[in-house]
This record gives structure tokens, C-alpha cells and sequence, in this order.
């Protein structure tokens, strides 16, 4: 047995700008078609480099650069990063879905990934009909794979739909399906991406358990996460990227904390100046959300007693439509704090003409607690029928300080306080020197 599970030796992945940075996901059929044309091009157009784009010019960006490490069989590493920093393009390449501009990398034992809703499966085959797929691909006996069928089917709750086609599942049936497939099969790697948050509560926290269950039995795990309790609690080890490359790499709560300290894992402000890449569709596309106080300032810290502002720039490119601005709250630990959604007068239930739009919220002092805040914004559409424009989660984030000046709900108090808010509320005492009775 080898004393490696995965070694990436200098791996560098390059995009053509508007070309690939969101690449779909393909049959099997369309892999070997892609393989085909890459032969006849190269033979064809020697002067392109590996990955089919062209050496020149500023048109192209690196999603990695020069990434290396290596695995031992039964490590659970967590690899976190702010969005775009390379991590999910790593697990591609690490997948075989797409191949690296620059280097290489090693896998030694049967991998089983669970990277986005919509991949792994065939859509017109049923779910039933898609595990014994997956199985055989991953070198599975049809005897092993029968042994595993009834307890991943109950993993996945929804044995009612085991025989339907899962082009009809929605996307929570689709990913607890895949992601049972993708732990019971027993691969020997198992890469998996932050897809978890598409399933309710219930079923992230199960199947966070079996992550841990499936370290605990020696097989080596790769997980994807934006969520710090979940990546130090299964995770001995982390690695962290920024812009394509590996900035640190070491034991769990030494790299999550640093992370969190830098600023690496957060910003007050991000803006989309290319309408390629911005958040949204045809109707309705983010420019920029930020962080304010209340004099105007764009800040990452906030003070517990002082408002903090939610800014959203966006443009309307069909008129017509009534939206819905709202921003998703969560704190570090993944926990939904509230949704705040836009009830300005002027634009409520009114169907909004072409242009640009600045939308902002403001929270009150002294209503969170200390600790870091997510911020995602979103917007959706009611009528003429529903739709969910963009929502682009934990975009930008802040952290709320507190003094220990005794002028907020902590009073002098020196230790933790627990809890997600903090409100300043009003006391009363009374007092009597007699008692109460007689």
C-alpha cells in the first residue's frame, strides 16, 4: 500500500477570461467528444498550450499557480479560502473534470467526489439505476454494491422516489441521494465540496457526522468548506488558498485562526465591474454589497453599541418585475441569524423599471453579539413568477467588537457570553430594607 493517498506536484490551471471560469459538467459522452477535439488540436494548433488556450495576451487568469502538497491514506484535510481563491478549481482538477494547465497529480485508490448539485449522476436514469452506476464506476462489484443499497437509501430519505428518473428531484433530494452515494460506497478518497448547505439542518448535521465516521475508518478525506466549526471539528489538518496558491498549510485551529484573523477570511466591500462575472441573469445582475458605518465609512470592525449599514448596488436589465432585495445573516458558526428583506414604500410590491439601484439596511447597535457576521445578498422575484436572481453567500462580513467599558449588555462582566445577539435592555429593582413578608 502506498504511503501516499494524493500528490499534487506543481499544478497550475489557466482560464480564458469569459471562457471556462464556470465550467458545466458533462456526460460522459461529451468527456470523450472533449478528449477527441483536444487531440486534433494540439495536433492541428501546436502552439497552444495544454488545456487548449493560448499563451498570449492578458485575456487568460490563473486559477492556480505552482499548487503542491502531498496526503497520507487516512488524513481528513479541510481546505478553506475566501470565493474565488482556487479551492473548488482544485478539487476539478483533482477529480479529473478538468485537467491542469501546468503539472500533475497523483491519486492512488478509488475516489468518490461530491462537488456540485447535478454532478455524478445521470439525469434520466433513476435513483436506484444511478447507484449501481456510480459503483460500477468506482470498480464495485454489483455484490458490494447490494450490500450497501438499503442503508444508503436510508441515509438519503427518500426512498418513496428510489425508482424515479432524478431529472424530477429537486436539488435537496439530489444532493442527500449523492452525497449517501458518494459515503457508503466506500471509495478510499473522498473529495467533497460545500454542497451540504443545499440539505435542511437534520440532514447537514447527519451527514457531517458520517464525514467524521468515514475518517474515523482510515479513509482519506478532502473537504471544501466555508463553515470554521465544521472544518476544525473533522479536520486535523488545513490548507489554506489565496488567489490559486497554498498560502499556509498546517494543524486545524493554528490555520481556521489565523484565517480568521488575517482578513484573508474577510472583506467589507466587493464589487463586479464585468457584467460577465457578476451575480445574476438576465433581469437582474449584484454590482457591489458592502459594509458601512454610520458616517459612511467602509469598514470590517464595528463596534457593539454603533449601527452597522448592508449596502447593495444592482442593476434592473428587464423592467417589469417586482424584487425583493434581502441579505441572509449568519455568524462564524453557520448559524442563520435573520433574513432582512427590503420594505422600502417607494419600491414595495411595485414592479421596478431599467437602471441602477443602491439598497441599504441598517442594524442597531447593541443587538448582535461579539464575533464575526456574514453578510449574503440576494434577490428574488415573486411575480410574474418566482425566481432567485443570484444569492451570493457569506459575500462580505464584519466583526463585532466589545469593549469592556460597562456601557453594554456585558456590563463589567469579564467572561463569555454565549448566545448570537446581545441587546442592551432596561432593568428595574426594587427595594424594600423590611423584606417582603412580614
Amino acid at each position: 500500500m502506498s504511503d501516499i493517498a494524493i500528490r499534487a506536484q506543481g499544478v497550475s490551471k489557466r482560464y480564458r477570461i469569459g471562457q471556462g471560469l464556470r465550467p458545466h459538467y458533462k456526460t460522459m459522452r461529451d468527456q470523450i467528444a472533449q478528449v477527441f477535439t483536444r487531440l486534433v488540436k494540439r495536433r492541428s494548433q501546436p502552439g497552444l498550450l495544454e488545456g487548449g488556450y493560448a499563451s498570449t495576451g492578458d485575456d487568460t487568469i490563473w486559477a492556480l499557480r505552482d499548487v503542491s502538497f502531498e496526503i497520507k491514506p487516512g488524513e481528513v484535510v479541510g481546505i478553506i479560502g475566501r470565493n474565488g481563491a482556487g479551492k473548488s478549481t482544485l478539487l476539478k482538477v483533482l477529480t479529473r473534470i478538468t485537467e491542469p494547465t501546468l503539472g500533475s497529480v497523483d491519486l492512488y485508490g478509488r475516489v468518490g467526489s461530491l462537488l456540485e448539485v447535478g454532478t455524478g449522476f445521470h439525469k434520466e436514469l433513476t435513483g436506484r439505476e444511478n447507484i449501481y452506476l456510480n459503483g460500477a464506476i468506482l470498480g464495485m462489484r454489483r455484490t458490494e454494491i447490494d450490500r450497501k443499497f438499503d442503508e444508503i437509501v436510508e441515509f438519503s430519505e427518500i426512498s418513496k422516489f428510489i425508482d424515479t428518473p432524478v431529472k424530477f428531484y429537486s436539488s435537496g433530494m439530489y444532493v442527500r441521494l449523492a452525497f449517501a452515494v458518494a459515503a457508503h460506497l466506500e471509495p478510499e478518497i473522498l473529495l467533497v465540496d460545500e454542497v451540504l448547505s443545499v440539505g435542511d439542518a437534520g440532514f447537514q448535521k447527519k451527514s457531517l457526522n458520517k464525514m467524521e465516521e468515514v475518517g474515523k475508518q482510515g479513509r482519506t478525506v478532502i473537504f471544501v468548506s466555508h463553515h470554521m466549526p465544521s472544518v476544525t471539528r473533522l479536520c486535523e489538518r488545513v490548507i489554506l488558498m489565496n488567489e490559486g496558491q497554498i498560502i499556509q498549510d498546517g494543524s486545524s485551529e493554528k490555520v481556521v485562526s489565523d484565517y480568521l484573523s488575517s482578513g484573508l477570511g474577510i472583506t467589507a466591500e466587493r464589487c463586479w465591474n464585468n457584467r460577465d462575472d457578476a451575480p445574476g441573469n438576465d433581469i437582474v445582475c449584484l454590482r457591489a454589497v458592502r459594509i458601512k458605518t454610520a458616517d459612511g465609512k467602509i469598514t470590517d470592525t464595528i463596534d457593539i453599541r454603533q449601527a452597522v449599514g448592508l449596502e447593495m448596488e444592482y442593476d434592473v436589465l428587464i423592467p417589469n418585475y417586482v424584487l425583493y432585495p434581502h441579505f441572509n445573516i449568519r455568524n462564524e458558526e453557520g448559524i442563520s441569524l435573520f433574513v432582512s428583506i427590503d420594505t422600502d414604500p417607494e419600491w414595495r410590491r411595485k414592479p421596478r423599471p431599467t437602471g441602477h439601484y443602491t439598497s441599504i439596511t441598517w442594524i442597531p447597535g447593541n443587538l448582535l453579539a461579539e464575533g464575526t457576521v456574514l453578510v449574503g445578498p440576494a434577490i428574488r422575484t415573486e411575480e410574474p413568477h418566482r425566481i432567485l436572481h443570484f444569492f451570493e453567500r457569506d459575500a462580505v462580513a464584519f466583526h463585532v467588537i466589545e469593549s469592556p467599558e460597562g456601557d453594554t449588555a456585558r456590563a463589567e462582566y469579564p467572561g463569555r457570553l454565549p448566545g448570537v445577539v446581545r441587546p442592551l435592555l432596561e432593568w428595574e429593582t426594587h427595594y424594600s430594607s423590611n423584606g417582603r413578608y412580614p
